[in-house]
């Protein structure tokens, strides 16, 4: 019979992940304020006949998207370690947040070829608008690839710090 996990042990395993989770919520945070506050600047002083206007309005529409999944996942951290945490669900939480973390990648990477699709689309001739074409395919290879770097980053150092942890387990 496994001996049980020590309750320290769980504690600090949690508040670990949480302090992780923490950090890249704040990585987040700054990228959107980053998109809110550099490319409001920019579309206010933006032509609509020409690619930055729709550019930086797309950035400004991920920046608010960001910006509400940014505040749920701060407004769920926990600063303290639930009392009577159990490994088990230590462990699920772990895998929860790892799968998120990996499906939130491919779906950047998802992001990142529709951009190209819509870039190569505004190339057709005769297309209406292509111009909002293109600087909305720019938006989300900027998007995009910032975003997988930050999921694949997240995904990663979640990884890393669950793996010794089924020594928990017995």
């Amino acid at each position: 019979m496994p001996a049980a996990a020590p309750t320290a042990d769980i504690a600090s395993l949690f508040m670990a992940r949480e302090l992780l989770l923490g950090r890249g919520l704040a990585v987040l945070a700054a990228w959107v304020l980053l998109n809110l506050v550099g490319s409001g600047y920019y579309l206010a002083r933006s032509d609509r006949r020409h690619e930055p206007y729709y550019f930086h309005g797309m950035n400004v529409a991920w920046g608010l998207v960001n910006a509400g999944l940014a505040a749920w996942g701060i407004l769920h951290l926990h600063f303290v370690a639930p009392a009577g945490l159990v490994p088990a669900e230590l462990f699920q939480t772990q895998l929860f947040n790892e799968n998120l973390f990996l499906l939130n990648a491919g779906l950047d990477v998802a992001y990142i070829m529709t951009g190209s699709y819509l870039r190569a689309r505004a190339l057709v001739p005769g297309q209406p608008r292509p111009v909002r074409l293109l600087g909305f395919g720019r938006s989300l290879w900027v998007q995009g690839g910032f975003l997988l770097v930050f999921d694949a980053s997240m995904w990663s150092m979640l990884h890393w710090l669950g793996r010794d942890w089924f020594r928990l387990l017995g």
